[in-house]
């Protein structure tokens, strides 16, 4: 590594005694200290200033994260440029697009949790003082935004942009499409010609998923919880925007250690109601409710399941993105990005504008330092008005009833009056259920039930994106409802139910169904439901056994163990597991 050079003079003098990397840096018996940070290019100025760790999951795993060693560069020019020692560190990613349809897809939310700690531990075992956490792939956002509250840290988070959307006979596309065009070659509806075309071209490129899936959700949502700049994530992965961002990122890492403003004094309980108005009005993916949960929990902020439904209920869905729509991230932030949608739910009192965000200002005055289109300016045709939305209600469901006592989750990406009476055929993990797809076994009316694939269960509460995807490119996306105690990727589109709770491994009502048992889904009412008598459930509880544990060892079987219900984030934090 070369000398650095710093040019910042915002800390220039002797260190500040109460900054964590003093612990390390400062006095006679820390000579062996430097001496290592010295061998690693750091000089006598570094020493003397802020360190903040840049926690980056760069990897060739994923196009999302293909990318993220430049971005961090640009972090890292922020920082030292404003007169701190930047200090980049590595941590995990899964590509859950990758993984999907596989095993090894359980390791996705198992990632959420190994970054969290690992970023935790390097800031809290190298004595951090600060933080720009960045995030590509879907796990990544939660599980940085998870250690960056952990540590409380001054903090930032930094997101790495989405994919530019792919063209296919004259249209965008993204990777959704792809998994689609599946359904639609076992269907006999695509040609293998067409499907390979559509493989080649869905994804031109470095960045997240394109749509208004996992990534993009979080990315958003990161602005409304105060945790990134507002404007901070529709910028794409390779535009130059996303490089001035980043570089953005560094700067205000260092205003934050000198105002010592941290995720404690920014994160309450109107800004997890400001996030899920978000999620709600953009149709933001499922896998949102489950990480905002554990957001909430590592922030204490209590939040419950139901409040997603309420806020739902009263907010409008205003914006018309992937996959529910036609539109990806890139259209959104040609009109203006996030900024857009949060000014709208703001002037309807949809949103509290007095929320505090990472820059110190409130969310209503941040929007007021930015160069935003007037409304009458914006002309897009996914972009709706609060008086005149896309739907009246958010896209979030929770649904209750006597298959889910404790909640489940739908994204409404199409008719929101759904409702659907059919049989149970009964699939006890997710690779059963494809075949069945892939068969041309489906008929009009199913309820696809998919189960041991929770949290516990799975373990890893894998995403279904293949099957889910398969159902619908097989024509029937509006005749066969599909539920499970696992999850669903943000790409999914149809009447299709995760995060069924208790799950089936610890003896939830799913995990009692039996072939041709009738279930209804009912959107309108907000229930899930089996035409069973409380009597014959309790006569098959008396005779459910519990499943031998899917894994004897190593870290799938130390997850199966530790993760908590989905209905309060499936967290690992031993201190936030509720009971």
């Amino acid at each position: 590594m070369n000398e650095r050079e710093s040019s910042g003079e915002r800390f220039a003098g002797e260190k500040d005694p109460s900054l964590p990397s003093s612990d390390v840096t400062t006095g006679a018996e820390r000579a062996p200290h430097r001496s290592m940070f010295r061998a690693m290019g750091f000089d006598d100025e570094d020493l003397s200033s802020p360190m903040v760790g840049v926690a980056n999951p760069a990897a060739d795993i994923t196009p999302c994260n293909v990318h993220l060693e430049d971005v961090a560069d640009a972090a890292i020019d922020g920082i030292d440029d404003d007169g701190g020692m930047p200090i980049e560190f590595g941590t995990i990613t899964i590509s859950d697009a990758i993984s999907m349809g596989t095993e090894g897809m359980k390791a996705s939310l198992i990632s959420r949790e190994v970054i969290a700690d690992s970023v935790e531990l390097v800031a809290f075992g190298e004595r951090m003082d600060a933080l720009v956490t960045i995030g590509g792939c879907d796990k990544n956002l939660p599980g940085m935004m998870m250690a960056a509250i952990r540590s409380n840290l001054p903090s930032v988070f930094l997101y790495g942009g989405s994919i530019m959307p792919g063209q296919h006979e004259g249209r965008d596309v993204t990777i959704v499409q792809v998994f689609e065009g599946v359904g639609a070659y076992a269907e006999g509806s695509m040609e293998a010609e067409e499907l390979d075309e559509l493989e080649r071209n869905a994804c031109p490129g470095a960045g997240s998923c394109g749509g208004m899936f996992t990534a993009n959700t979080m990315a958003s949502i990161s602005e409304a919880l105060g945790m990134a700049p507002l404007g901070s994530a529709s910028a794409p992965a390779e535009d130059p925007e996303r490089y001035e961002v980043a570089e953005r990122a560094g700067e205000l890492a260092l205003e934050c250690v000198e105002e010592d403003r941290r995720p404690s004094d920014i994160l309450s309980r109107k800004s997890f109601e400001n996030a899920i108005a978000l999620q709600t009005a953009i149709g933001g993916s499922t896998n949102g409710v489950l990480h905002l949960l554990a957001l909430a929990a590592e922030a204490d902020v209590d939040l419950s399941i139901e409040e997603f439904d309420e806020i739902s209920r009263r907010t409008p869905k205003i914006a018309d993105l992937q996959p529910g729509g036609a539109h990806v991230m890139n259209d959104l932030h040609e009109v203006g990005g996030v900024p857009i949608v949060i000014r709208r739910l703001l002037e309807a009192d949809l949103f509290h504008g007095d929320a505090e965000t990472v820059t110190g200002r409130t969310i209503e005055a941040e929007l007021e330092t930015l160069d935003l289109p007037d409304d009458d300016e914006i002309d897009a045709e996914f972009l709706y008005t609060v008086d005149e939305p896309k739907q009246p209600e958010g896209a979030i469901k929770i649904l209750t009833g006597n298959l889910s006592p404790d909640g489940a989750v739908l994204k409404a990406t199409g008719n929101d009056t759904f409702h659907h009476v059919g049989p149970a055929r009964i699939f006890e993990h997710e690779e059963d259920a494809m075949a069945y797809v892939q068969d041309g076994d489906v008929e009009s009316g199913d309820v696809i039930v998919i189960r041991n694939e929770g949290p516990k269960g799975g373990p890893g509460m894998r995403e279904m994106l293949g099957v889910t995807a398969a159902v619908v490119g097989a024509g029937h996306e509006d005749d066969v409802a599909l539920l499970t105690d696992g999850r669903f990727s943000g790409g999914t589109r149809g009447p299709m139910i995760g995060h069924v709770a208790p799950e089936a491994a610890v003896g939830g009502p799913i995990g009692l169904l039996e072939e041709g048992d009738e279930v209804t889904v009912d959107v309108p009412n907000r229930e899930l439901s089996v035409a069973l008598s409380k009597e014959e459930l309790e006569r098959r509880r008396e005779g459910w056994e519990e499943p031998d544990p899917p894994y004897d060892g190593g870290v799938l079987a130390k997850f199966a163990r530790d993760f908590g219900s989905a209905a309060d984030g499936a967290v690992t934090n031993p201190a936030l597991k509720r009971d």
